[in-house]
């Protein structure tokens, strides 16, 4: 839309829309933080409906921002990788920040760096690394310290603030759950060795079955496809002591559940299963997944107030754990009786 006289919207035309003053609209645009949720909320309403588009140079020129945020990530179509993606940039976006995208094909230190300098030659003003791989560890450590950086899914033992799922947590519920139903241990078909996803996964499933004093069967290394799930399924199929497994992911839990089927192990009144993300498919699944859910939203929505701290000097040295949700659904039932 343009303005009612048909000229270009301009920042007094949001503001008597929204009924705010053009003061308060520059604080919505620059420092969205600053202004109570309701009053955000209908200022970019206002700037959605007029279409209005700020002039970026001016605003650079008045706040020394450029409102361009740089997000760096592996170039994966995966399903938790892309949704924090997407979720991330869904967050700038809302609070009227555009968003540049640096996709590598792996995140090495050299990488890192390369994908950082790109992203300062547009003179973005702060950067969230999408980090879940252990190799970016070395490369956060070595970051310019005058850029303001954020870490998503990244380990604990580096210098930024970081914003992930707690995966152990996830893990733990799940395993919780199969244990609850009578299984004498669970058999985990876990991610690959390097996500640190993964080993968080891992982490949880072998600490709930320690305290619980069950067996600790050997882990089961996929590479998050289905396929990977198919090929260890055939493996566990064939083992009778199997009665219950957690995938750790929801893919590999789909192969799993060919595989027994494939084996004439029913599903769940043999073998009771798990998998991890409630990827949109999950529930259609047959049976329908008992899973995990990530909050993939929240993690976006946390890393980017972390950044708005960091570019605004605050010197922020936080972890920022966002609780996953156990979905029961029908590949899990009591154990079958010996």
């Amino acid at each position: 839309m343009r303005s009612r006289d048909g000229r270009p919207a301009v920042l007094m035309d949001v503001a008597m829309l929204a009924g705010v003053s053009a003061m308060t609209v520059s604080r919505v645009l620059n420092a969205p933080d600053r202004v109570r949720a309701e009053t955000r909320a209908r200022v970019l309403a206002a700037v959605q409906e007029l279409d209005y588009r700020p002039n970026q140079a001016a605003r650079q020129l008045v706040t020394g921002r450029s409102g361009v945020l740089g997000v760096v990530s592996i170039d994966t179509t995966l399903y938790g990788p892309a949704s924090t993606l997407y979720c991330i940039e869904q967050a700038a976006r809302n609070a009227g920040f555009n968003v540049s995208i640096a996709s590598l094909p792996s995140l090495t230190r050299r990488s890192m760096e390369e994908g950082v300098e790109r992203l300062r030659d547009q003179a973005v003003d702060g950067v969230i690394i999408v980090a879940p791989h252990e190799s970016a560890a070395d490369g956060l450590r070595h970051l310019p310290a005058e850029m303001p950086v954020v870490a998503v899914d990244a380990g604990d033992d580096i210098p930024v603030p970081v914003a992930k799922v707690d995966q152990r947590t996830g893990a733990a519920r799940a395993t919780r759950h199969l244990l609850s139903l009578g299984h004498h241990t669970v058999w985990h078909v876990a991610g690959p060795a390097d996500w640190l996803d993964a080993n968080g996964r891992i982490e949880g499933w072998r600490g709930v079955l320690e305290s619980a004093d069950r067996p600790v069967p050997e882990v089961l290394r996929g590479d998050w496809s289905s396929r990977s799930g198919y090929q260890l399924g055939q493996e566990l199929a064939r083992d009778p002591e199997v009665t219950a497994v957690f995938a750790a992911n929801d893919q590999m839990a789909l192969g799993v559940l060919r595989a027994l089927r494939e084996a004439g192990r029913r599903v769940p009144e043999d073998v009771s299963v798990t998998g991890f993300d409630d990827i949109p498919e999950s529930a259609y699944f047959w049976p329908p997944l008992t899973t995990v859910r990530q909050d993939f939203g929240e993690v976006g929505r946390h890393a980017f107030h972390l950044l708005l701290d960091r570019m605004a000097g605050a010197s922020v040295d936080a972890r920022r754990l966002v609780e996953p949700e156990l979905v029961v659904r029908e590949s899990t039932a009591p154990a079958p009786e010996e």
